[in-house]
């Protein structure tokens, strides 16, 4: 089994001149590996200790590129975690910064992500480095900055003229601004936004645009910052007919809701490929107070019916939510008596399952 050398260890702990000293012997193997198949050089780098980094690529045939079980070099390493000396000690020797780990992802990929500005920068001057390369889940460095909000590596990557602004992962459809929006971070969305190669408008693998996902996270800021522009699509569909509106209903944002009924453009009563209204989905859902809000509304029909017959009323008996069956028997033009397609009113829904709380709401009086 591989062990930890005094040479491993040395460089473990930056021993610099413990490790100079172990080098003038024939009969250190710089190359042994421990049990995570990593060498002296690549803990070394890992831990930042540029002057053992130095040691090793100068005194010893270090092979730079050697990965360890999980594929990662010990330029993949230290860009990782940060340690720009140790980044551009590697790159004055070696000018494969592309080598990619198991799950794809280049030394560029990984400072992204982490938003180490100044090792990005080193990598990105080196002009064999890619800077588009997505890894196994398809997300490349600008994605993985945009996602977790890395504003001064998106810079850095936007700065360059090969840089793919608008690049799509091919396993989820998302761009960088999509990746932004799902998280709601609003500086990284500016940024994307401030350049005229990014279209607004792409919709991901099902359909969400950027608007979408922000409004289906409930992320006010980021949708306010599109509401602003006059280039997004308000009441663009998803895969399945569902608009902006149509998924902050679903998922109960009560402040994105109210934000998007007040533009022109969006249609409150819209249904999906379904039948469903946003009120009905915000009924099925069980969302009183967006269930409040777009009944505030003259152009919401409360007794629009789904594709089943069902409607707002039924759907809420249906799935016993009381709160919503509540709001809605508040008003006058509420229809107790629908039928659906299998014949149920809301009453008979409520007392099959059983729900009799409901079932007395619904009791004709």
């Amino acid at each position: 089994m591989p062990s930890r050398t005094p040479l491993f260890r040395a460089a473990e702990n930056g021993h610099e001149e413990v490790v100079r000293l172990l080098l003038e012997r024939k009969d250190v193997n710089t190359g042994m590996t421990d049990e995570h198949g990593r060498t002296p050089l690549c803990v070394a780098a890992e831990n930042g200790h540029d002057g053992v980094v130095r040691a090793l690529v100068e005194k010893s045939n270090a092979n730079l590129n050697t990965a360890d079980l999980w594929g990662d070099s010990p330029l993949s390493w230290a860009a990782r975690n940060g340690h720009e000396g140790v980044v551009r000690l590697l790159l004055e020797r070696n000018d494969n910064t592309g080598i990619a780990n198991e799950g794809g992802r280049t030394p560029l990929s990984l400072a992204a992500q982490k938003g180490h500005d100044g090792v990005v920068r080193a990598l990105v001057e080196k002009s064999n480095a890619n800077l588009n390369t997505a890894d196994l889940w398809g997300d490349s460095p600008l994605s993985w900055a945009a996602l977790n909000g890395r504003e001064g590596v998106m810079r850095i990557l936007l700065e360059q003229n090969e840089t793919n602004a608008d690049i799509i992962n091919p396993l989820s459809g998302r761009t960088p601004l999509s990746c932004a929006a799902v998280t709601g971070l609003e500086g990284a969305v500016r940024i994307l936004l401030g350049r005229a190669d990014v279209n607004p408008n792409i919709a991901d693998n099902n359909g969400l645009t950027p608007l979408s996902l922000a409004a289906m996270y409930g992320h006010e800021g980021v949708v306010r910052i599109f509401l602003e522009r006059k280039d997004v699509n308000l009441h663009k569909p998803d895969t399945f007919g569902l608009t902006p509106l149509s998924v902050a209903a679903q998922s109960g944002h009560e402040g994105v809701v109210r934000m998007l009924l007040e533009r022109k453009g969006v249609s409150p009563d819209w249904a999906d490929i379904f039948g469903r209204t946003p009120l009905s989905l915000a009924a099925k859902w069980g969302h009183g107070g967006v269930v409040r809000i777009l009944l505030e509304r003259h152009d919401v029909d409360p007794n629009a019916a789904d594709k089943h017959g069902r409607t707002p009323l039924v759907v809420a008996a249906w799935c016993r939510k009381e709160e919503v069956v509540r709001i809605l028997l508040e008003r006058n033009d509420v229809n107790l008596g629908t039928t659906d397609n299998n014949g149920q009113t809301a009453a008979s829904w409520a007392a099959q399952n059983h729900h009799y709380r409901i079932a007395k709401l619904l009791q004709a009086p």
